[in-house]
Formats: structure tokens, sequence, C-alpha cells
């Protein structure tokens, strides 16, 4: 059975037939409408999380269970109250209009803040991190939102660390993302951590997005216009990707596009936003978790398999882009696989 929806068909969660029934536990999810709320962005965690085949419940709510104006020309009505954040495994705060940004909160959403839980997740999108910031949530830890207002974020809010170069940061159980589109990133992460990247691709697939995005923030900076005429490296990309157990140096990336070393270096990190070596570092670690998700091979043969030269690297490199072990994370995410 298919649901037929705006954006095309998507697998009916009740459905059986392709994937099995769902029988652990579900995740509830709030998104908390507040006032100017932006529409496009209101709307992701549903979009995501629904399509997750069953393990997630998403409902809606607002500081006092009222319509609220959108940051278009209509306002939205929702089903809940604030009552239902102290359900919540998960809130998502979407973004609002700029004009509704303060460092002091109004009393009604600090108080919608307090019903939280302490264990439960909380994620923002855009200008959604001014209001975990105003709450005292990331004094101290590193955050993200869009580039645009990074600097009246640090002006606003000095004591957080805040990367402006990034799609999303994770600090564990406070996830804050850039703008836009980035709310779909960091809403696939969390599905890709909760059940595993075949999920999560999946769900890429029927919300029709890609199932991971490269580089940060930088690629979307305004920037002059190229020339037409002027080659890129996407060709380029796309060959290293097919070659990744291959020893590729800078000097066979430049060859391959037909560029000198520094105009493609150049190139590279203007339509990317990280340096050659540091992008194929990370899809090395990006196909390492691949395998260790999908697979049994041992760490030292997916090393080889992706390009680092021993296990020890492999171990090396998987630790300062996630924080983990290939063992750990190979059992956290065959066990949500298997689930």
């Amino acid at each position: 059975m298919l649901l037929q929806t705006s954006c095309g068909e998507r697998p009916d969660p009740t459905d059986t037939s392709r994937h099995g029934e769902y029988e652990g536990p579900v995740e509830r999810v709030v998104v908390l409408a507040l006032d100017g709320v932006y529409p496009f962005e209101l709307g992701i965690p549903n979009r995501v999380f629904g399509s997750a085949e069953g393990r997630y419940e998403v409902l809606t709510c607002t500081v006092d269970g009222q319509p609220v104006r959108s940051s278009s020309d209509f306002s939205i009505t929702v089903e809940h109250g604030p009552e239902v954040l102290r359900t919540a495994d998960t809130v998502v705060i979407p973004p609002f209009a700029l004009s509704r940004i303060s460092a002091d909160l109004p009393e009604e959403v600090a108080a919608a803040l307090r019903a939280i839980r302490p264990d439960a997740r909380i994620v923002s999108i855009c200008t959604g991190a001014f209001v975990l910031a105003a709450a005292g949530m990331l004094a101290g830890r590193r955050a993200t939102t869009h580039w645009q207002l990074a600097p009246l974020f640090r002006k606003m809010f000095p004591d957080v660390d805040l990367d402006a170069d990034v799609l999303f940061v994770d600090e564990d159980a406070l996830l804050t993302s850039a703008g836009a589109a980035s709310g779909v990133d960091v809403c696939l992460h969390l599905v890709r951590k909760d059940h595993g990247s075949e999920l999560a691709n999946r769900v890429a697939r029927s919300c029709v997005v890609p199932p991971w995005r490269d580089g940060g923030q930088a690629q979307y900076i305004e920037q002059p216009v190229p020339d037409p005429s002027t080659a890129g490296t996407a060709a380029t990309r796309q060959w290293a990707l097919e070659r990744l157990g291959e020893p590729l140096t800078l000097s066979d990336l430049a060859a391959h596009a037909r560029m000198s070393l520094r105009t493609f270096a150049r190139r590279f990190n203007d339509e990317v936003g990280m340096s050659p070596g540091r992008w194929l570092i990370q899809q090395r670690v990006v196909r390492a978790r691949q395998l260790l998700e999908a697979s049994d091979l041992p760490v030292d043969q997916i090393a080889g398999e992706v390009g680092f030269a021993t296990g020890t690297s492999l171990r090396q490199h998987l630790h300062a882009a996630i924080g983990v072990s290939p063992g750990a994370y190979r059992r956290t995410f065959q066990a949500a696989r298997q689930s």
C-alpha cells in the first residue's frame, strides 16, 4: 500500500509486506511551533520521521495550544498544547521569523521548555538555536545556526562555541542545525543514529533527498559566479569515490581534472567547502561506516577497502570523526539494524 503525498508516494508504515513489521519502541517526536514559524521547516520532522516505517510518532504543539502566525501570510492550527512536551523523547524547534529573535525568552516559551523531560533530545533548526541559547542550554557547548546569522548569534551569546561552517552539530542530547534543508540533514542523522544507515537511506529515497551531504555551509555562502567555460571538480569527485581503496593523491585528482595543483585545490575548496585531502578522509570514513554496519568484515580488511593503510589508521580517523571505535560503532548500528 502507498500513501499519496504532495511530494509523491511514500511507504505506508502499516504495510509489512516490504520490510516486516516493526515491533520495537516507537519514539515520540514533538515539534514546537513558535510564533512566526517557517512553514517549510515546520514540516521537515513529520516528513522525515514519518517516513521511517513506524519507528516514530510525530506531534506538533504550540506554547498554549492556540494557532500561531507563520512567517508567511497564513496561520497554523495545531492539535496539541505544551503538555505533550512532557511526553517527548525528542523535541524539535523549527526556525521562526528574524524579527522575533531575542536574547530573552518570552515567559510562555521558557515555561514550555521547562516542561521537556531532562532525558529528552532537543533539536533546533536555523533560528531555533537562538531559543536554546537564550534558555542557557548551549552555554559552553558547540552549536551552529545559519551562516548569515553567525555574527548576531556570537554577539548575543558569546558563551556558545558557534561553528558556522557545518550543517549540524550533534552534542549528544542537544543538536543544532543550519538553515532550511539542514533540518532534513539532522533528522536523517537521527534516524541513522537510532536505526542505522539502511533505514536512513530508505527514508532519504522516499523523501527524494541525499542521505548525506558532503561539506558544510561554506559551499552555500555567496561567491562570485564562475566563468561558464570553467571546468568544475564534480566529475573528479565521482571518479575518486569509485576508487576510495586506492592511494589517491592530490596530484592524481588534479591530473584527472586536468588542472594544476593550485587551481584544483582552490576550485575544490570553493565548490565543496573543504580541502581535497579532508574530503577524501571524510568519504573514506563514510564508506567505512557503511561497511561496519552492513558487513562482518574485519576492521583491517575494511580499512583496506576504503583506502586507509591500516586498521589503526581507520580507528584514528573514525574516532576523530564520531568519537567511537569501529567495534563500538558496529555493535551500536548492527543492533539497531536487527531490532
